[in-house]
């Protein structure tokens, strides 16, 4: 009995000390500027040898990154990989197998209720109350921490100030991420959590949640992003990594990554298939298929040796461009070269830059 009275005493003093408000500005109101920015590439996200088991399997399997304060950081990979995992054990919802994990100097897991008034999170599949408003949620969640929040000046930051007194099962796909965030940044965050905010949009609403998140990186918090659209972390993110098979593959800037393991630029010219017998002949790379022929660019002369051949062929063609690969084909052939076991482990190679 005794020992079940103090269990008991140890958990009301836990939840009491994880229920005290989160630091906040003058009067217990939240801004934009009340968190501490950190210096200029202070690592804000550790994580170093992570381990997450279950029973044989190895989810995520010695995994070591780190996020520097104010950056877009996107966690890129197919299902399956360990990405959610990892992410989960960040937010402090699972427990890690080993390794360690530090966000802003915390412990994610034993250290939950510091963390969680220094960071925003934004869930997959956001879902909220159907009949309250986006007004009356920030207001819930600001009681929640403890602190006064200017509900409409926190709406016009996230773009949804129109719809601030509309029921949120009115509202749009869009609206309903664009209020995650909001209500993710009502503590005044330093650390942005975003998993998978755009999944299932149309274009404008994904676009109309990028420029949300580059406001808020512009506001100088740090944004920890997962994503399958592949052009979005292009276009966000300042570094990423790639984790397959529960390991890290390659971490870096996008445009250093495609350079390090896209292909060449090519020449690709819409046009009678035959062109690709001719263009061969230059001695440069050439591929054809569905009405045009890609031509690998290894000097700026070659793209007008290319044109001149064609022009001098005698053969139909319509139209040239040039071609460069994207995040997403680099992310297609590095899962699939791993998984085919042509590239080597992490272990053996170095990340890219």
């Amino acid at each position: 009995m005794l020992r079940l009275v103090a269990g008991a005493r140890r958990r009301r003093e836990k939840a009491a000390q994880a229920a005290q408000p989160p630091p906040a500005g003058r009067e217990g109101r939240a801004s934009p500027t009340s968190y501490r920015r950190g210096p200029a590439g202070a690592q804000v996200i550790e994580v170093t040898h992570l381990e997450k088991t279950y029973g044989k399997v190895r989810a995520v399997d010695d995994v070591s990154f780190s996020v520097r304060a104010g950056e877009t950081f996107s966690f890129l990979g197919p299902n399956g990989a360990g990405k959610s995992t990892t992410v989960e054990i960040l937010e402090g919802i699972r427990h890690r197998s080993g390794g360690t994990v530090r966000i802003l100097g915390l412990d994610p897991w034993t250290q939950l209720g510091q963390l969680k008034r220094r960071i925003g999170v934004i869930p997959q599949d956001f879902h909220f109350f159907p009949k309250l408003t986006p007004r009356e949620a920030v207001r819930l969640y600001a009681r929640l921490f403890g602190l006064e929040v200017d509900a409409s000046e926190l709406l016009a930051r996230v773009e949804l100030a129109d719809k601030a007194e509309a029921h949120y099962d009115t509202l749009s796909g869009g609206q309903k991420q664009k209020l995650g965030v909001a209500l993710a940044l009502v503590n005044d965050p330093e650390i942005c959590f975003l998993d998978e905010p755009t999944t299932g949009l149309d274009p404008r609403a994904r676009r109309s949640i990028w420029e949300v998140i580059r406001r808020l990186r512009s506001e100088g918090r740090t944004v920890f992003l997962t994503t399958h659209y592949l052009e979005e972390a292009q276009q966000l993110s300042d570094r990423i990594a790639i984790i397959n098979l529960g390991r890290i593959i390659v971490e870096g800037a996008p445009d250093a990554i495609i350079a390090r393991f896209g292909r060449p630029e090519r020449l690709r010219i819409v046009g009678d298939p035959s062109l690709a017998d001719r263009l061969r002949t230059l001695g440069l790379p050439v591929t054809s298929s569905d009405g045009s022929v890609e031509v690998e660019l290894h000097s700026k002369g070659d793209a007008l040796q290319i044109l001149q051949t064609v022009s001098t062929s005698g053969l139909a063609w319509e139209s040239f461009s040039t071609v460069r690969d994207t995040l997403e084909d680099v992310f297609i052939r590095l899962v699939g070269r791993l998984e085919d076991g042509a590239l080597p482990a992490p272990s053996e190679e170095k990340p890219g830059p």
